[in-house]
């Protein structure tokens, strides 16, 4: 097949630091590679995945994404010139506009709460020739609402990059990896930490204004380097391996409905067991007392870290090869491909 995948212009594929898609995205192209497919990519400039054919989003003067018309237009050219036999988007509904009245089969791919009158409306366009996924359960159900063929095809992780660490220190720390915002739980973390006398290492990129940096200045920033709380800001991959093979639990007590959580599977991959609040698709990921706990409060949490010794880490790895490889996860929208040119 000629696939033609579509990623979002904000950054990079893949990417350099924060940008769980945009891993998606680079793994799912050297996936339909490696079994005979010629890929092709529209990316954000400077974009180094290995596809068969790269192509750029326009640069929008003072902007990160191009606006609809200039986004619509660079996919079209970008069909025209690849020629795919099929268009599967991880960018924005609106840019395949143009494309919903054409008979080439399309997929739109949603890794963010969705649904509403753009899906429906792209739906009616396209008379069967679009199809959606959700990356959980949870985002297929809202989706559907408005209307659609939808399918569950799940986030995943090149397992290779994450090795299986079987045991760690008696003294290894909680860590909370995730952007720090209020939606991610980091304040409701470092709580959690203190109450069970747990260090707890935060990683992950800090607000740069607005409301979130006024929750950074009120709840965080303070009690960094205080009871055992550390902060070392965003990292990269090698690092965020590193952190969760040596911790003895990943700690992101989540505040909203997620539509995923793709730093739970990773953690999962290194044998590392998940403390968070079953809300969104947390519990299509996390196995409650067998991969981690569901804490309601700070007292629930304390419990939860109190009982980390319960967990098998070799059953959170487990977890992870049965449900969360991108040989599978490839594997189920190649099959979806195929059913759709059929």
């Amino acid at each position: 097949m000629r696939i033609l995948l579509t990623a979002d212009p904000g950054l990079p594929v893949p990417p350099t630091g924060y940008g769980g898609v945009e891993r998606i995205i680079d793994s799912l192209v050297r996936e339909y590679r490696h079994r005979g497919h010629t890929v092709g990519l529209l990316a954000q400039t400077g974009s180094t995945c290995a596809a068969d054919q790269l192509y750029s989003w326009p640069a929008a003067a003072g902007k990160p994404r191009p606006g609809v018309l200039r986004g619509a237009s660079a996919l079209s050219r970008c069909i025209a010139a690849f020629r795919p036999e099929i268009l599967h988007s991880f960018s924005r509904l609106a840019f395949m506009l143009p494309q919903l009245t054409r008979s080439l089969p399309k997929v739109m791919s949603f890794q963010r709460h969705t649904g509403g009158a753009s899906v429906r409306w792209a739906s009616r366009l396209a008379r069967g020739s679009l199809r959606f996924t959700g990356c959980s359960d949870f985002i297929c159900s809202m989706g559907s609402r408005a209307g659609g063929e939808w399918t569950t095809i799940s986030n995943f992780v090149d397992l290779g990059k994450y090795p299986f660490a079987p045991r760690v220190d008696k003294d290894a720390p909680l860590v909370f990896l995730s952007r720090i915002e209020s939606i991610k739980g980091p304040d409701v973390a470092i709580d959690l930490a203190v109450a069970s006398g747990r260090r707890l290492v935060l990683a992950g990129n800090r607000p740069q204004g607005g409301a979130e940096l006024e929750y950074w200045k009120r709840r965080i920033e303070g009690r960094i380097g205080r009871d055992g709380v550390e902060w070392i800001g965003e990292v990269n991959d090698a690092q965020k391996k590193d952190l969760l093979q040596k911790a003895c639990a990943l700690v992101v007590p989540i505040q909203w409905d997620e539509p995923f959580g793709i730093v739970f599977v990773e953690a999962l991959a290194c044998g590392t067991p998940v403390i968070t609040c079953a809300r969104g698709a947390a519990p299509e990921i996390v196995e409650d007392g067998r991969t981690g706990f569901f804490m309601t409060d700070i007292n629930s949490g304390v419990a939860a870290v109190a009982r980390l010794g319960e967990i098998e880490r070799a059953a959170c790895r487990g977890a992870a090869e049965a449900r969360f490889g991108s040989g599978r996860c490839a594997g189920q929208y190649l099959g979806l491909f195929r059913e759709m040119l059929a």
